[in-house]
C-alpha cells in the first residue's frame, strides 16, 4: 500500500469508505446496546454543523482561537451546575473518559509527590473501577491497590478501602456508577474516609455522572455522589455517553484551581514554543468541544429529562423481562441503566451470538474479580419503542440455548490452570488457543461463544497476555484477498 500516484475522485473515495463500512454494526437501526448513543437525527444534524464548523480550529492555543477557551469554560460550567453547583469547582473538556480518568490519576501523583512527600504513590481502585484508572496508574508508575467489593451488591466496600490505606495512598477511586454492572458506590461513606486520612477522592461519573441527576428527579432511590459531599476531590463525566454529544468529548472537573494546578502541564526547557497543556492533548481539534456545546444546548434540560424518562422506563422493562425469564438472573441490582445478567444451566456468551443473529448485539463481559461471567446492556432513549420486542427475542433465544451448556476446551484449559500454569504462555499455546476458539488467518470466528468460554477460564494475566498478542499480530496491513 503506497500514497496514490494519481488523487483519486471524491466520489470514488466515497464509495471505497462506504465499502469499509459494510462489515460494521449495523446500529442505526436502533439494537446496539453498546459503544453507540443515538439522539436522534435532530440532534445528529446540529452536533454535525457544529463539528465541521470548528473542525479546522485548534484548542492548543486558546489566544489565537478565544473561542475555544470561551466554549471550554462554558462547558466546565455546565459541569460544574450539574453535580452539585459547588463554588470553586473548575474543569476541562477532554477527549474521552479515558483521557478524564487518567488526568485524575496524573494529578494525584503529582499532588501526592509535591504537596505530601510521597515518592511513590498509591492509588486505591475496587475491582470495580473502570480499566482507565488501570490504564492511568500504568502510565504515571503508579501502583495500584485492588480491593474487593461487595459480593452481593458489586459496591465498593467501605471497610476494606480503609484497611488498604498506607502512607503512600494518594487517591481511592470510586464509581456513580460502575461500568459492568451499573451501581452506585457508597460516596459519602468512602469519601469521608478520604478526607478522614488526608487523600483525595476522585469520584468516576464517566457513565453515570450526567444521567445519575435525571433518575433521582424521577423518583429512583440513589444516594449522593457529588461534589456536595464532603471528602469528593475530582469527578469525571462524559459528554457523549448520556448527554449524546459526538465523541470524543468528557470533562474532568476539581473542587478547587489549587488542585487543578497538579493536572496541568507546561514545557519551556526547549528550543521551540513554550508548551502549556491543560489536559493530555495539545493539538486537538475544536470539533467535539463545538459539538458538545450545540447538543447542550439544543437539548436544554427539558430535552434531557425526557430521554431519561425513556432510559428509564426501557432499563426497568428489560430488567423485569429478566427476572421473569427462566434460567436467568441479575448481576447485582442496577442503579442506573447499565445492567448484567447472566445465565444458570449454559455459558451466557452463546446469548451474545444467537441475539446476533436477529441483529441485537450486547456485550460479553468475562467472569473475573469475583463477578461471574455475564452480558451487559447499555440501554438508551432509542430502546423505548423497541424494549418489549428485545425482552421477546432474548427470551426466544434463551430457550434457544438450553442445550449448548459450557464449552470442553474451556473446561480443560481451566483444569491446566488450576495445575498450576503461570508466566506468559509460549507463542505456540497462544496459537493452539486461538485455533480451539476458532480464530483462522487473524479473522475472529462468526459465533465467538466458544473464543469467550476459553478466554474466561484464563487468568486475568493471562488474558491480557492474549488479547496483546492478537491485537498486535492484528494491526499488521494485509493486502485484501
Amino acid at each position: 500500500m503506497h500514497i496514490p500516484t494519481h488523487g483519486k475522485s471524491a466520489d470514488q473515495i466515497k464509495a471505497q469508505l462506504e465499502a469499509f463500512s459494510t462489515r460494521d454494526l449495523p446500529w442505526r437501526e436502533g439494537k446496539t446496546l453498546a459503544y453507540i448513543y443515538d439522539p436522534g437525527a435532530q440532534v445528529e444534524e446540529i452536533a454535525k454543523w457544529a463539528y465541521m464548523r470548528y473542525l479546522t480550529e485548534n484548542a492548543l492555543d486558546p489566544t489565537v482561537y478565544p473561542s475555544m477557551m470561551l466554549i471550554e469554560n462554558e462547558l466546565a460550567e455546565m459541569a460544574r451546575n450539574h453535580l452539585g453547583g459547588v463554588d470553586g469547582v473548575v474543569g476541562n473538556f477532554t477527549s474521552g473518559g479515558t483521557e478524564s480518568c487518567m488526568l485524575a490519576v496524573k494529578t494525584a501523583r503529582d499532588w501526592a509527590r509535591q504537596a505530601k512527600g510521597i515518592a511513590n504513590p498509591e492509588i486505591i481502585l475496587p475491582v470495580t473501577a473502570h480499566a482507565a484508572f488501570h490504564k492511568g496508574a500504568h502510565y504515571c508508575d503508579m501502583k495500584k491497590v485492588l480491593v474487593p467489593v461487595d459480593p452481593k451488591t458489586y459496591k465498593a466496600d467501605p471497610a476494606a478501602i480503609a484497611r488498604a490505606i498506607t502512607p503512600n495512598t494518594a487517591m481511592i477511586v470510586i464509581s456513580a456508577v460502575s461500568y459492568a454492572h451499573g451501581v452506585l458506590d457508597p460516596v459519602p461513606e468512602i469519601a469521608a474516609i478520604a478526607q478522614k486520612h488526608g487523600v483525595l477522592c476522585h469520584v468516576d461519573g464517566c457513565i453515570g455522572g450526567f444521567l445519575l441527576p435525571y433518575f433521582k428527579r424521577l423518583g429512583a432511590p440513589l444516594g449522593d455522589f457529588d461534589f456536595r459531599v464532603p471528602g469528593v476531590t475530582s469527578m469525571s463525566m462524559d459528554w457523549h455517553k448520556y448527554a449524546y454529544c459526538p465523541k470524543g468529548a468528557s470533562v474532568i472537573l476539581h473542587r478547587t484551581k489549587e488542585l487543578r494546578q497538579y493536572q496541568i502541564y507546561a514545557a519551556a526547557e526547549w528550543t521551540g514554543y513554550t508548551v502549556i497543556n491543560p489536559t493530555i492533548q495539545s493539538t486537538k481539534s475544536g470539533g467535539p468541544m463545538a459539538a458538545a456545546w450545540a447538543v447542550l444546548n439544543f437539548m436544554g434540560d427539558e430535552g434531557y429529562m425526557r430521554f431519561a424518562k425513556r432510559i428509564y422506563d426501557s432499563t426497568r422493562i428489560i430488567c423485569d423481562g429478566i427476572r421473569e425469564t427462566p434460567g436467568l438472573h441479575l448481576v447485582g441490582e442496577p442503579d442506573l441503566n447499565l445492567v448484567a445478567f447472566a445465565a444458570k444451566d449454559f455459558s451466557c456468551f452463546h446469548l451474545v451470538d444467537a441475539m446476533k443473529e436477529r441483529r441485537w448485539f450486547i456485550q460479553p463481559q468475562f467472569g473475573l474479580m469475583g463477578s461471574e461471567a455475564n452480558v451487559h446492556l447499555s440501554i438508551g432513549q432509542n430502546m423505548f419503542e423497541r424494549a418489549h420486542e428485545f425482552v421477546a427475542d432474548l427470551q426466544d433465544c434463551v430457550r434457544q440455548c438450553q442445550d449448548k451448556g459450557f464449552s470442553q476446551t474451556a473446561t480443560m484449559v481451566r483444569e491446566q490452570v488450576a495445575k498450576g500454569m503461570s508466566g506468559p504462555p509460549s507463542p505456540a499455546m497462544i496459537g493452539q488457543l486461538m485455533q480451539a476458539a476458532g480464530i483462522e488467518d487473524g479473522q475472529l470466528p462468526r459465533k465467538a461463544a466458544e473464543l469467550n468460554q476459553i478466554l474466561n477460564a484464563l487468568p486475568p494475566k493471562l488474558i491480557e497476555y492474549a488479547l496483546i498478542s492478537f491485537m498486535n499480530d492484528r494491526y499488521v496491513y494485509r493486502p485484501p484477498k
